[in-house]
């Protein structure tokens, strides 16, 4: 049994890899090592999963379907496949917007066309975004609600994948679950977030950006609890969707704890041991002012129970961030 992880140098990637390596199973990594930021903090990821034993690594881009397709032969004994490669940020969508349907919505496609070709593949797990909520006003946000609204080109490209996913579980009976993660933070993070941002502007003495007056709440979760929720998935049998054609469902993985934002960057200072310096700003374009993930349906199907509020998982990161950057 191999499961094969694509982004697996990103922030999850690493963090699933890594756990899944320690418990004995095997890992078959894809990661194009893209410069979307610091992509020596990619390498020192994969780093660390290339001392272990049982990782396999390629070196793709998961929209290059001619190199992912040829690896049918050699990932025979993959039984899942947990796509995380995306392009990521709200933000850059409003830069780049190219990248985001060729890594998101062709990348998606391509990883699917190599699942249904895999002689053992069970399961077929991808990451979507709290960010498909869009312009929902309702709290929690419900797996159950309409998502017709995206705000950004991200959020659109992953409701995209969320509707090929039904298509291919439909057609080919491919056992499909969508993860919506939200708002990610703790050690390895990455540093267009903002546990790593302010960190970073603090320590340099720089200003923080604070977007909509900080008038901001985010359901925050620990890398920790992301990973012990997307093991859940792996480790039970796919759910089968009661009264549709399909084998496909969607899942909130959340803090299950919205936070004020300013809550958030007191943590990070208290840590610190300084103060920031705040540069007030309006809502950016594509951002949404809150997010609350409901996980009732993930606690009740996989037994998720997040744990670290961000008294302790900020002070976690701080101090990696520390050790990373030697100081």
């Amino acid at each position: 049994m191999a499961i094969l992880i694509t982004g697996a140098a990103g922030f999850i990637g690493a963090a699933l890899a890594e756990a899944l390596l320690d418990r004995g199973q095997e890992v078959v990594g894809i990661d194009n090592l893209n410069d979307y930021y610091d992509v020596n903090l990619k390498k020192a990821r994969l780093a660390r999963l290339k001392t272990k034993h049982g990782f396999r690594f390629h070196q793709f881009n998961i929209a290059d379907k001619d190199s992912i397709l040829e690896l049918k032969e050699s990932c025979k004994d993959v039984t899942h496949i947990v796509n995380l490669a995306a392009q990521a940020g709200v933000r850059y969508s409003l830069i780049n917007p190219y990248a985001y349907i060729e890594t998101n919505v062709m990348g998606m496609v391509t990883m699917l066309e190599l699942g249904r070709r895999l002689p053992k593949l069970e399961h077929f797990i991808y990451a979507s975004s709290s960010s498909v909520y869009g312009g929902n006003t309702k709290t929690p946000f419900s797996v159950e609600d309409p998502v017709t609204k995206p705000y950004s080109l991200y959020a659109a490209s992953k409701r995209s994948d969320e509707l090929i996913a039904h298509t291919y579980a439909h057609l080919y009976k491919m056992p499909c679950t969508g993860l919506r993660f939200f708002t990610v933070y703790g050690p390895w993070g990455r540093p267009d977030m903002a546990a790593y941002l302010f960190t970073s502007n603090i320590l340099a003495g720089k200003p923080i950006p604070v977007f909509n007056n900080g008038n901001m709440r985010r359901d925050f979760t620990y890398i920790d609890d992301i990973i012990s929720g997307v093991l859940g998935v792996i480790d039970h049998k796919p759910p089968q969707a009661l009264g549709q054609d399909a084998p496909v469902k969607l899942y909130n993985i959340g803090g299950n704890h919205t936070e004020k934002l300013m809550d958030y960057i007191e943590a990070i200072e208290n840590a610190l041991g300084r103060k920031a310096t705040y540069n007030f700003l309006p809502m950016q374009p594509g951002d949404v002012p809150e997010t609350s993930a409901d996980i009732e349906a993930t606690t009740r199907d996989f037994g998720y129970k997040p744990t670290t509020l961000i008294q302790e998982g900020i002070p976690k990161f701080i101090a990696w961030y520390r050790d990373y950057h030697h100081g």
